[in-house]
């Protein structure tokens, strides 16, 4: 499986997200620190939402193959800067998470085309209450290298 680190605000459900996909059950847990995981890397929010911290999201992404930038439906500002991804040389995915929290399609086009404009070269909808999108993403995780 590809190692893939997660960025995004606080609260946008990556660490959720990590249990999902460990298969773990879901509480709620705020990362305080960079956390480490076989195959996964959870950030905390405070990484993307203070410009100070991008370098040590830099240093942490080269531990991971693949970048996860993940934002919640919920969010109704633009969490990453269009461009953000070149950041890093690495494959840049997005993931909406929180989609049984959508109240229409139009809240989760807006936060898909925020990701494609952040450097995402795929989208992925998950909810990790629901078990929406979790397999799919495992699977593009275990897909060989291309």
């Amino acid at each position: 499986m590809k190692r893939i680190i997660f960025m995004g605000a606080i609260g946008c459900g990556k660490t959720t997200l990590c249990q999902a996909l460990q298969g773990k059950d879901l509480t709620y847990d705020k990362t305080q620190a960079v956390e480490f995981h076989a195959e996964m890397i959870d950030t905390p929010g405070e990484f993307i939402l203070h410009r100070q911290y991008y370098n040590a999201l830099n240093v942490t992404a080269a531990e991971a193959q693949v970048i996860g930038l993940v934002q919640s439906v919920t969010e109704q500002e633009q969490i990453f800067s269009p461009g953000f991804g070149t950041i890093f040389p690495k494959i840049i995915i997005g993931i909406i998470t929180k989609t049984d929290l959508a109240t229409d399609e139009k809240q989760i086009q807006r936060v898909y085309n925020q990701l494609k404009e952040a450097g995402a070269t795929r989208i992925f909808e998950v909810s990790s209450f629901d078990k929406v999108g979790v397999k799919e993403l495992i699977d593009y995780l275990e897909e060989d290298d291309k």
